[in-house]
């Protein structure tokens, strides 16, 4: 039977997916709000069709008709001004007005720099680029803005998605969202073209040098230890291509031509060339910034833009199943994200044979809770809690009861 057949995902549905954590998740509030009765979810069915504008007053009433369309997965959208499916006939503009600040990591952006794996495959080692970028990005945005609510989620095959609750966050406008995805992207598209971050000085900004602290580590052990980038003749090529001064670049060639030396022998051989401009001369300036550029470059999160611009834009909803590969898109704690291998993660038929393991296994609400699916859906129930809790603080009301 497939991985995702249509009777494996109706048991899933119907059995195990956390339906009443999601809706606390988009609700803020156990009792049935705008956030999520006029919030869009699509259904994505076989033969690439997608229904649109669907939308619910309640997670019972959202179970049921994911039971019976039974979707191959489904997407959240925004809220808007009213209920997605009364659009047709409801007053006014209908227009998106909150939703969750949302990133995408997605591996095949790291193609060019690593070289375990190509294209949609993935493994524990290439995921390290993952871990780097989710450890950079959870800091940055709750430094830099001061937001708290981040939900990491796997994608289920080769990335991760980040969707932050904060209320701030939710109301941001597409063009402020633009502004902040353009503050913190930082590799360019072109690869071979060098990191433009400095802004007239030498120096970083106080943002980059904070990342550049935990990347120089992440670079040795990942970039010229385990996957040896600048081996291979265009690994160095590449390398060369960012250094900014012709003299290195030149003698660099010449030393590599021919030659088997290891990424750490290059990168040291690097070094030797920038000490050989004396301390404070602008060439040894310009190549000590070239060669923090290239860490970051290497190593820094890669952002698929699009996803984070604009309100209306669908992702994936987390504890879907991914049709490739059979597995759920389960939450990740940021602070062990190195600890996470993809390939351990529970799919969907592994998670129904455990039921089946289980005495007297009769259908209902949680059956999640006797499977390895708990300690996810527990994991956004900590989340939801924190997200209920501050919206009880701001409203001045009672402590939140389930």
């Amino acid at each position: 039977m497939d991985k995702t057949s249509p009777e494996i995902m109706l048991a899933f549905y119907r059995r195990l997916y956390p339906f009443k954590s999601i809706f606390h998740w988009l609700n803020h509030k156990p009792t049935p709000d705008h956030l999520f009765v006029n919030r869009e979810i699509a259904f994505n069915l076989p033969g690439e069709v997608i229904i649109r504008y669907n939308s619910f007053n309640d997670h019972d009433e959202f179970k049921k008709q994911v039971c019976k369309l039974n979707p191959t997965r489904f997407e959240i959208g925004p809220v808007y001004t009213s209920r997605p499916r009364d659009r047709k006939t409801a007053r006014g503009a209908f227009n998106p007005t909150q939703r969750e600040l949302v990133f995408d990591i997605d591996m095949t952006d790291y193609d060019p720099v690593r070289t375990c794996c190509s294209d949609a495959d993935i493994c524990k080692r290439c995921w390290s680029f993952i871990s780097a970028a989710v450890r950079v990005l959870d800091t940055a945005i709750r430094e830099q803005f001061g937001y708290e609510h981040l939900l990491w989620v796997y994608s289920g095959r080769r990335g991760i998605h980040l969707w932050i609750s904060d209320n701030e966050a939710m109301g941001l406008t597409d063009e402020q969202r633009k502004v902040i995805v353009n503050w913190l992207t930082v590799v360019p598209k072109d690869e071979s073209k060098r990191l433009n971050v400095r802004f007239g000085s030498r120096a970083l900004p106080a943002s980059l040098q904070t990342s550049l602290d935990h990347l120089a580590v992440v670079f040795s052990e990942l970039i010229l230890d385990d996957q040896d980038c600048f081996a291979s003749e265009a690994g160095y090529q590449a390398l060369l291509n960012l250094i900014p001064d012709s003299r290195v670049v030149d003698t660099l060639q010449s030393k590599w031509s021919g030659t088997s030396s290891s990424s750490q022998e290059k990168w040291k051989d690097l070094k030797t060339q920038i000490k050989s401009y004396k301390k404070g001369t602008p060439q040894r300036a310009a190549l000590a910034a070239a060669m923090e550029d290239i860490i970051l470059q290497y190593t820094y999160p890669r952002l698929d833009e699009n996803v984070s611009k604009k309100r209306n834009h669908l992702l994936k909803a987390p504890f879907c199943v991914h049709p490739k590969t059979g597995r759920v898109c389960v939450p990740v704690d940021p602070a062990r994200i190195e600890e996470f291998d993809p390939e351990t993660v529970p799919t969907v038929t592994q998670l129904l044979k455990e039921l089946d393991a289980v005495a007297e296994s009769a259908e209902h609400h949680s059956d999640w809770e006797r499977t390895s699916l708990k300690p996810y859906v527990d994991m956004l129930d900590k989340h939801n809690l924190a997200i209920m809790d501050q919206v009880r603080k701001e409203k001045g009301g009672p402590d939140m009861t389930w």
